[in-house]
């Protein structure tokens, strides 16, 4: 293939298709590098499950080993498939225009693309070539090619229409979108096949045809049975000429025959009939939607003995509602949370104002606008990406071992003499450093909310803050080795360490907020049977995140399936509002829930694995 005389190419890249989802970088470096060294590959993968989507694109550093690629290694078999190989267009315009696209049909269902390739090359430079295959990997009987000049596609139109490929005769034409076959000239649809329904069980196919022959000829008719032979009520009617079929449907819908009125339309395909429910459905739910923008109001942490009928005079102060609900389980439980819709977004502004925060039957609620799932999550990626970006403006990163979403995942082979093959996430500014902890605190130090949540040493070797004491001697002089010798492992937190021992003159001391010191001993010093609500009230509010880590980290760590994640899920959900969060320590269930997002939205910039609820 000499592509030095057709149109040049923008760079040595591959698009590789037809993939099995379980081909990875690796396998195809592997495989591309027997040809020429491999600049870099990346197999394209669904944002959010992570999965193959089945193409890949492949950069070779010059262009005669793509050449080479694509002239000899096209219609390799990789996992029991053959890959499909073409030139990357940047452009979609190529695609989308149909230019030189032609449509092959009657195909012998042995004819796979690596024949149907051989076939029509001889006419010209082919960029893409593929027969249509079902989901267990038989031929459909029709085919693509798409040719790199008009000239090639009519060509080959002129030589193959209408000859003999493998014992059949075979249909070559230009390639025209559904909606160009579907429609005539004035935008309606083109069809020769009705169906008809709400037929009574005694009516016979001669009743049809006397019903429905005077329109035209019919070529077929079909009137559906039941294995003991009675109708089912419904049957498919085939015209030969389009104009009766639509005089048909015009005339005969609505008509009442035998005691029942028949419904007499244009035939569908299951996919087109859920396609046409689909977009119904989809129409009225973003109706439902936009009447219950900004009027409808989510409220939880209810008490679960809270009944409807005060739940509902709590809000009626703020205006008129028109519904309201606290949500039940199947025992008729409070489940903690509920529902409550007013008429105009003003109520709706003014109860979120005043009720948020508030005690209703001995719990503080937290209200805010209803939001769907979609919008919570992406309000999640939202916050994290924000808390990425100004970590990186600040010149340390917001989350231990986080990189920004600047891009897919790509796969570089090391050149050689260099080692293996690496696999990087692309950065702007360099690779950013692993930094588990924030700037200025010891190995326990603990870091703003904004940027994360972490704790000192493994898991299981966490104390609560409340029971250590504010000063512990040698602990303390240990603490400031460890800061002065760059946080070696046995460092202690800046809180343990006695308040001025351990310091040499003139150190700067670690940043530390006074109203965060000065928590735990408020707390040690609350009575035992003060319950957590009125201590995190009587603290500062500097104080109640710190407080409410130290409550979520050790129930979000007994979650299953989120590895090494707790300390970032921790310091992402301290973002919310504290009656919120007051929630979650007292409800597993939405705990849960929320756990579930994070690791999701995690999941999307490669950290985490995604999991379900």
């Amino acid at each position: 293939m000499n592509t030095a005389a057709g149109t040049p190419y923008a760079s040595a890249s591959l698009y590789v298709g037809d993939l099995h989802s379980e081909v990875t970088e690796a396998l195809l470096c592997d495989i591309f590098n027997a040809v020429g060294p491999v600049a870099s590959i990346r197999v394209c993968r669904d944002a959010v499950t992570r999965r193959s989507l089945g193409y890949a694109y492949v950069n070779f550093h010059m262009m005669v080993d793509a050449e080479r690629a694509l002239d000899t290694m096209n219609y390799t078999m990789i996992k029991g498939r053959p890959i499909r190989i073409m030139w990357s267009h940047r452009d979609p315009s190529i695609r989308k225009s149909g230019k030189g696209n032609i449509f092959i049909k009657n195909l012998d269902k042995s004819i796979d693309n690596k024949m149907l390739y051989d076939t029509f090359c001889t006419f010209g430079n082919i960029l893409s070539c593929k027969i249509a295959y079902d989901e267990q990997g038989r031929s459909k009987g029709y085919g693509f090619v798409h040719y790199e000049t008009e000239e090639a596609a009519e060509t080959a139109i002129e030589k193959v229409d209408g000859k003999m490929l493998k014992d059949k005769i075979v249909y070559v034409g230009k390639f025209k979108r559904k909606a160009e076959r579907d429609e005539d000239g004035t935008g309606e649809k083109k069809f020769t096949n009705i169906f008809v329904k709400n037929l009574d069980e005694n009516v016979t196919e001669e009743d049809m045809k006397e019903q429905f022959g005077c329109f035209g000829e019919i070529t077929s008719l079909a009137l559906m049975a039941n294995e003991e032979g009675k109708s089912k009520g419904f049957a498919f009617i085939n015209f030969a000429e389009m104009e009766s079929a639509a005089k048909a449907v015009e005339e005969k819908n609505g008509h009442e025959f035998k005691t029942k009125i028949m419904f007499v339309g244009r035939a569908q395909k299951k996919s087109e009939r859920m396609a046409e429910l689909k977009e119904k459905f989809d129409k009225i739910k973003q109706e439902r939607i936009n009447k219950y923008q900004g009027v409808n109001l989510y409220v939880k942490n209810l008490d679960e003995s809270l009944d409807d009928e005060t739940f509902q005079k709590a809000f009626e102060q703020y205006g008129q509602v028109t519904s309201c609900r606290v949500m039940r389980d199947d025992k008729q439980n409070g489940k903690g949370f509920g529902f409550v819709c007013y008429t105009t977004p003003e109520e709706a502004t003014k109860a979120v104002t005043e009720m948020n925060g508030k005690i209703l039957a001995s719990k503080p609620i937290y209200v805010a606008l209803a939001q769907r799932k979609e919008q919570r999550r992406a309000q999640l990626e939202a916050q994290m990406a924000q808390r990425v970006q100004q970590s990186r403006m600040q010149g340390q990163p917001g989350m231990p071992g986080m990189y920004p979403p600047q891009g897919p995942a790509v796969f570089y082979p090391m050149q050689a003499g260099r080692g293996g093959q690496m696999y990087y996430q692309p950065q702007m500014g360099g690779v950013q450093p692993r930094r588990n902890f924030p700037q200025g605190g010891g190995k326990g130090g603990m870091p703003n909310p904004g940027q994360g949540y972490m704790v000192q040493g493994q898991p299981g070797q966490r104390q609560p803050r409340q029971n250590r004491a504010p000063n512990q001697g040698g602990r303390g002089q240990q603490g400031a080795k460890g800061q002065q010798g760059g946080r070696g492992r046995g460092a202690a937190p800046p809180q343990q360490a006695g308040r001025g021992a351990g310091q040499p003159m003139g150190a700067a001391r670690p940043p530390a907020p006074a109203p965060a010191a000065a928590a735990a001993p408020a707390a040690a010093a609350a009575p035992a049977q003060m319950d957590f609500a009125a201590q995190l009230a009587a603290a500062a509010p500097e104080a109640q995140k710190m407080m409410l880590g130290e409550r979520l980290f050790p129930l979000i760590e007994k979650h299953r399936d989120i590895g090494e994640q707790a300390g970032k899920i921790t310091g992402m959900l301290l973002d919310m509002d504290t009656p919120e969060l007051l929630h979650l320590i007292e409800s597993p269930e939405a705990l849960r829930q929320k756990v579930v997002e994070a690791i999701n939205v995690l999941a999307q910039h490669g950290m985490a694995q995604p999991i379900t609820d």
